[in-house]
């Protein structure tokens, strides 16, 4: 990257991946088209005082010492775990490889909302939709839990307050249930309609949408107010719903912070299928972000299964109790913890812990082997999902920093174990 220069790029801060942003070379970073995440995520990115030194026990070392020790490491393992996982699509296939050869268990940081999905799907299906059918099909969007910005900041800005449809259709109406009030941005559409916001608490939301499927089927609901909501207001909402010619459901999983959140899904999923009988509606799961949706793509091209997964004597296996990371700290002898991202330091455990991961990363103890790694979109290339996992979209190398690549460390990790 050129001093003085512009570069486009796709951003990697959210699931949206944006692929119009372009940035200036020289500081401070300047970002068009760009968001505050985005912001955030390349000012920390190109800040010059990253360390990039490898360490043993905090103790600087070289980059083959470092990748020996770490090697020697999960040779001795007998049950390691791959925690963080917070990288690409090339990332993770050589994560993957090297899981196989020293059966780990692979676990990603957002896991504990990614399940919540998974389990819906799993057990009953859905039917979700893609950005691309946002923004040329919605006439109605319920956002449930969620107010989409503060995780995907240009969500309304490029999928829903856009002039550029395909289809002749009207502004979409947006419907907030249960959003959290202080983040909540209702504002205006371009044609000055405002948003309609339903106050709810999260910890209401499974009556709540249990409400919803009743009143859709014409249940008789005998209270005016339950889970602190007007049942009239509820009506409202199934009322838009049934009229829309494309409703879309929005939900983020890691906003259900309450137990068995999976089973609110699945009454999410089983408005939507009843909406379907004499309408069109979809859903939209959000994603959690660090590489989430990219990881589980390709663990289950690879594996067959998603995340919370391990491998035994090559052979994969899932559960979404026992290989949660959680549950592995407390048997696992060795960790390898990952996050390219994002400075995330690993949980704290007993164990060797082995850390490939951002230059800026802190630890308020030092793991027994540290390789700082480039960080994707930045300093080398690689491929991301969408969070509608439709498609994958390039990120660029942005400059050349020297770092070696996440997979350029796991490839010499998985050859000294050869």
């Amino acid at each position: 990257m050129k001093n003085n220069t512009n570069i486009s790029a796709t951003c990697p801060a959210c699931g949206l991946l944006c692929d119009d942003v372009s940035l200036n070379s020289s500081a401070p970073i300047t970002l068009k088209n760009g968001c505050t995440k985005g912001i955030a995520f390349f000012e920390q990115s190109f800040q010059s005082s990253h360390p990039q030194t490898p360490s043993l026990s905090g103790e600087p070392c070289d980059l083959d010492t470092a990748i020996n020790v770490a090697a020697g490491i999960l040779r001795q393992s007998k049950q390691p775990l791959f925690a963080g996982l917070g990288t690409e699509v090339q990332g993770m296939r050589t994560l993957m490889r090297l899981a196989e050869k020293t059966n780990a268990t692979l676990d990603h940081m957002h896991s504990e909302s990614s399940v919540r999905n998974t389990l819906t799907m799993q057990n009953s299906g859905w039917l979700t939709t893609t950005l691309a059918e946002v923004k040329n099909r919605a006439d109605v969007i319920l956002a449930i839990g969620t107010d989409i910005e503060t995780s995907h900041p240009r969500f309304f800005e490029k999928l829903v307050w856009n002039a550029e449809s395909l289809f002749n259709k009207p502004m979409p109406e947006v419907i907030y249930l249960g959003a959290p009030i202080e983040n909540t941005k209702p504002g205006a559409s371009p044609d000055g309609k405002q948003a309609t916001v339903i106050p709810a608490t999260t910890t209401n939301l499974p009556e709540i949408v249990n409400i919803l499927n009743a009143l859709l089927v014409n249940k008789k609901i005998t209270v005016d107010i339950a889970a602190g909501v007007s049942i009239s207001a509820l009506q409202a909402i199934v009322e838009k719903l049934k009229s829309a010619n494309y409703a879309v459901i929005v939900w983020s999983a890691s906003s259900f912070k309450f137990s068995h959140a999976e089973l609110t899904i699945q009454s999410i999923t089983q408005l939507i299928n009843k909406l379907n009988e004499t309408t069109r509606a979809a859903g939209l799961p959000l994603n959690a972000g660090d590489g989430d949706s990219s990881i589980n793509n390709t663990s289950t091209w690879l594996s067959g299964y998603p995340t919370r997964s391990r491998y035994v004597n090559g052979k994969p296996e899932y559960d979404t109790y026992h290989f949660s990371t959680k549950k592995q700290l407390e048997t696992c002898d060795t960790m390898l913890w990952v996050s390219t991202f994002n400075p995330y330091s690993p949980p704290k455990s007993g164990v060797p812990t082995i850390v490939i991961g951002h230059p800026a990363t802190k630890f308020e103890h030092q793991p027994d082997v540290f390789i700082p790694v480039g960080i994707p979109g930045v300093d080398h290339a690689g491929l991301m999902f969408r969070l509608d996992s439709s498609i994958t979209l390039p990120l660029k190398k942005l400059r050349d920093s020297h770092l070696p690549s996440l997979s350029d460390v796991i490839n010499k990790i998985e050859s000294k174990l050869a």
